[in-house]
């Protein structure tokens, strides 16, 4: 099995190319490049390899800007310092990625996922889907503020002083750091996709919150959290069942 490591790190690709041989002894690492330029001219002269592990952030430049530059017929396994909501389509789509630093263990999944899926003939259609994703994931711009309506006049909210938002009456509200709240002509479904998924998270059907916001954490009946908020005294702000491992996961990332 021949590996190329696109990587600017010289640290990092020394480690991943030891830790490969550790794993796969009868893999041959054919070059280690460290930049957008160099990878597209390697690519453009070389025959494919038979897998590619790459670094999102190089040195000249964002590794998609390769594929924009030079056709890829192997499959990839990117390594990355990205957090894992911003990169969710790898897993889906199922090509993996590596949080650094670099883990023996998570390598170790990640090759044996690329064995059981190398002779997919639609391997290489996924790989692509999940990179045009990512790419949007992590060059989309979320909203910095929200303009609205108090009385007769128009003011703007900036998102970092918003606690969460909510739901009431058929209508969605923000609360601000000031303890106001204020109406919204988005509902909370279309919220999650305009504000930032590291800062808010989507508790329950009813409210969305910052992490900001969150005084205390209680276990509460059936496997259930129960949340203390900022400036409210609702004594029912709980985290649905099935969203509290996720969200567990997004307070420790």
């Amino acid at each position: 099995m021949k590996i190329l490591i696109v990587e600017d790190e010289k640290q990092a690709a020394h480690l991943l190319e030891n830790l490969l041989k550790e794993l796969e002894p009868q893999w041959s690492v054919l070059d280690k490049l460290e930049s957008v330029k160099s990878a597209v001219r390697w690519l453009s002269q070389n025959s494919s390899p038979d897998l590619i592990f790459m670094d999102i952030q190089l040195a000249d430049g964002i590794s998609f800007e390769i594929f924009d530059n030079c056709k890829i017929d192997a499959p990839v396994i990117f390594t990355t310092a990205y957090n894992e909501y911003a990169l969710k389509a790898f897993k889906v789509n199922s090509i993996d990625y590596i949080l650094k630093p670099i883990d023996k263990g998570e390598l170790r999944i990640a090759v044996e996922k690329f064995k059981r899926l190398r002779d997919q003939p639609l391997l290489q259609n996924k790989m692509l889907e999940s990179i045009g994703y990512a790419m949007e994931m992590l060059t989309r711009k979320y909203k910095e503020r929200f303009m609205i309506k108090v009385g007769e006049h128009l003011k703007t909210i900036q998102v970092n002083k918003i606690l969460y938002f909510y739901s009431q009456e058929k209508a969605t509200f923000c609360c601000t750091v000031e303890g106001r709240s204020f109406i919204l002509d988005f509902t909370l479904e279309h919220l999650e996709e305009m504000v930032d998924p590291n800062h808010f998270f989507r508790i329950n059907r009813k409210y969305m919150v910052s992490s900001s916001a969150i005084e205390d954490i209680l276990n509460f009946t059936n496997s259930r959290l129960k949340l203390v908020l900022k400036g409210l005294s609702d004594g029912d702000i709980i985290v649905a069942r099935e969203k509290v491992q996720e969200f567990k996961s997004w307070l420790d990332r």
